[in-house]
């Protein structure tokens, strides 16, 4: 499971975005959002590298939590 901090997700919104994000580079992937803690849990076979680039290409920084 990769784990990843993403600060700039705030609502609901950016949470779907992320998701969506994670989906276009592995549409099997599992992704669980904790808004609270700012960070999304991700059951994938894709490198994580790959899933970091995506959510930063759709507009949010992130790093490994």
């Amino acid at each position: 499971m990769l784990k990843l901090n993403v600060p700039d997700m705030t609502c609901g919104h950016c949470a779907g975005t992320v998701t969506k994000a994670v989906q276009s580079v592995d549409s099997h992937a599992s992704v669980t959002v904790d808004l609270p803690s700012k960070t999304v849990s991700i059951v994938t076979a894709v490198d994580p590298a790959k899933i970091s680039k995506a959510v930063e290409a759709a507009g949010y920084a992130n790093k490994p939590a």
